[in-house]
């Protein structure tokens, strides 16, 4: 039985809790929007930036604090852990030891492909460069953040019984600063075999993925489409895949209302630049894995110390990750 089925049916049985016998439906889409307000995002980012994390530099005692933290995250999910741990460890370079946190939202066993798609957000940032503490909002505590709210509405429907026929490995990357490390170092792991999903017993395979989605800036409202509409929303993506339409269908259908671009601002070269050569969706676009970039572009506080949270826009935020789950829902 279907949870809007529910309440309509404890509205009529019990008219003193539900508006004197007026049936409340909620649709599914009602449920995951209820599932993550501004308040749940404004604490998140909250976190990310406080001196506590220091700014989260690859390797420094601040960002530990965040890997933590995102562990206990994901252990709050109920995601499962490949080979018993979410934190995997890599070596960048320089001494510095990398950490990855890797989760796996569990989709139908019965998967007859039994494949993933993986959605991924980096976590690290600057730290404190020459006594210059840089909070890292934007870049790239919003993107994290995302892929936390994301999940937070996938878990919602699937406690009030939604079942998807594909599992998700959600990826926190770190090394993102350091030549995209992090996402060099998972792509290495399932080359190797070295993540094994924990419930099928399998190897997870560089050849089990079938889509890497990346969230890589999603909280400003400083670089608009066009100034009218600072509630904008930009995706990257391979032509293959359509994933435009996509997504520019779930805009209409489920009343996000943001306004979409499909290129980075009209831009052929800085398309390409950014989808292909920036961001951690390169590795994989180079192993010819299908891949998607939702951003909220660049502005003038990137890597400085003025990407503070306070420059970020939780309420427009919110409508992106509804977005983006939507669209992701739409494809798993």
């Amino acid at each position: 039985m279907t949870y809007w089925l529910i309440c309509c049916l404890l509205a009529l049985s019990s008219p003193s809790l539900f508006g004197q016998g007026r049936v409340i439906v909620m649709t599914e889409a009602d449920i995951a929007h209820e599932a993550l307000d501004e308040t749940a995002i404004a604490s998140r980012l909250e976190f990310l930036t406080d001196t506590l994390c220091a700014g989260r530099a690859t390797g420094s005692a601040g960002i530990n604090a965040a890997t933590f933290w995102l562990a206990g995250q994901f252990r709050s999910f109920g995601l499962d852990a490949p080979d018993g741990t979410y934190i995997r460890h890599f070596y960048p370079g320089d001494g510095k030891i990398g950490r990855n946190i890797v989760g796996i939202l569990r989709g139908s066993n019965n998967n007859p492909d039994g494949k993933y798609i993986i959605l991924a957000a980096s976590y690290d940032g600057l730290g404190i460069l020459e006594g210059n503490f840089y909070p890292g909002a934007d870049s790239n505590a919003s993107g994290v953040t995302a892929l936390l709210g994301v999940v937070t509405m996938l878990r919602k429907m699937q406690s009030i019984g939604k079942r998807y026929g594909r599992n998700v490995l959600v990826v926190a990357l770190d090394g993102k600063n350091l030549n995209l490390s992090g996402s060099q170092a998972l792509w290495n792991q399932l080359r190797s075999g070295e993540l094994t999903d924990p419930v099928t017993g399998k190897t997870i395979t560089e050849q089990s993925i079938s889509m890497f989605v990346n969230l890589d800036q999603l909280g400003s409202t400083l670089s608009p489409l066009r100034e009218s509409r600072p509630d904008y929303l930009l995706m990257l993506s391979s032509d293959v895949w359509r994933a435009d339409a996509t997504l520019a269908s779930c805009n209409t259908r489920y009343g996000t209302d943001l306004d979409l671009g499909f290129d980075y601002y009209g831009s052929r070269d800085f398309t390409r630049l950014f989808y292909s050569r920036v961001s951690d969706q390169r590795i994989f676009v180079e192993n010819g894995i299908p891949s998607v970039m939702f951003t909220s572009g660049i502005t003038l506080n990137n890597n400085k110390v003025t990407d503070t949270a306070d420059t970020l826009d939780p309420s427009v935020m919110k409508r992106r990750i509804w977005l983006i789950f939507h669209w992701l829902e739409s494809i798993i």
